[in-house]
């Protein structure tokens, strides 16, 4: 086993700071990768609170990695001394249940291994994260890197890129399509650019008055103020779909007023309970109120392939490590444009 440096926090109160992990020996299909840049996702900040109640401590957050390998095991050759990779919410699965045989290891009925806070299957205890000096991972779960884009900027796309991408593709968005993106924070500024890249007539829907010019700049084609009945009542029954990111429960039936028959919303922020649901909002032209989460690997590597393609990142500030802390404060003060991708040299 490898001794690594890493930052924890002890118990949902404490701060993050420096500690020694262990990193098991490599197995034949493992990939070990010192790791370059890691993203914050608001989910490492609930994970640490333990807001989901499912906390194990020390906690070492970090699901948005991006490194070079430095070692393969022997009985991997898609990977190789010197490539750069990525790991995303996921280390392993089952990869034998019908969910993983249909490339969908995030809903393995066997249970996926998350890259924290998930039962460790090879040293015991749970996993721990990319903040974190080095990590060592099975090789299915290894990510090529599109090495024409800004490498740091990569780091969120291996959660808030595939959380956005996937219900994007899986509802078949294409060129012509009015695709609506509730709420511009880190995973609504990914569904912009997605979205616009696609080709749809991309429209962003917020709150706020102060966001239409950056929405814009991001790729949207037009901007309706929420808040403004009149606007939202322009745009009922006219869009094809709608990516809901806004990350806290919220009353949905406003936005379900927009579809066209048989179209879909989709959420991807809101885990929590929703406020009432109207079903005359459904039922009255059969539309649709979904839920997607991540993608898996297959899916997540088109995504990396379609933005090295396009030219897609996702627009970050840079911290050092040290400043975690006041990066978890500011991301829930909403005080970042958009992401914040830790440069781990500085561990």
């Amino acid at each position: 086993m490898k001794d690594v440096k890493a930052y924890a926090a002890q118990d949902k109160d404490a701060a993050l700071q420096e500690i020694q992990i262990k990193r098991r020996d490599l197995l034949d299909n493992d990939v070990a990768i010192d790791i370059m840049y890691c993203g914050v996702c608001h989910s490492d900040i609930h994970a640490k609170l333990n807001d989901w109640g499912n906390a194990k401590y020390p906690i070492v957050p970090g699901h948005e990695i991006i490194g070079k390998v430095t070692a393969v095991g022997s009985s991997v050759s898609n990977h190789k001394v010197g490539d750069l990779v990525g790991v995303g919410c996921m280390v392993d699965s089952c990869t034998d249940c019908s969910a993983c045989n249909e490339d969908m290891e995030m809903w393995c009925e066997n249970g996926s291994t998350s890259t924290y806070n998930s039962k460790d299957k090879h040293l015991g205890g749970h996993t721990l994260g990319g903040y974190s000096k080095h990590i060592v991972v099975r090789d299915h779960f290894v990510l090529k890197i599109p090495t024409q884009l800004d490498t740091k900027a990569v780091a969120p796309l291996l959660c808030a890129g595939i959380t956005t991408y996937s219900p994007l593709k899986h509802w078949n968005v294409k060129k012509g399509d009015k695709v609506g993106v509730v709420g511009l924070g880190g995973l609504g500024h990914m569904g912009i650019k997605f979205a616009a890249a696609m080709g749809a007539e991309t429209v962003m829907i917020t709150t706020s008055e102060e966001k239409a010019q950056d929405a814009k700049r991001l790729g949207a084609n037009q901007v309706i103020i929420s808040k403004d009945l009149d606007q939202m009542k322009e745009h009922n029954n006219s869009f094809d779909f709608i990516l809901n990111t806004i990350p806290v429960g919220h009353d949905v039936n406003p936005y379900l007023a927009l579809l066209k028959r048989d179209r879909t919303m989709c959420l991807v922020g809101a885990i929590e309970p929703l406020e009432n649901i109207h079903g005359a909002n459904l039922i009255l032209r059969r539309k649709n109120l979904a839920g997607s989460l991540i993608g898996g690997i297959k899916e997540t590597q088109e995504m990396l392939d379609f933005c090295g393609d396009h030219n897609i990142t996702s627009d970050v500030e840079m911290i050092d490590i040290q400043d975690i802390n006041t990066a978890f404060d500011r991301v829930q003060s909403n005080d970042v444009k958009y992401r914040f991708v830790i440069d781990m040299e500085s561990l």
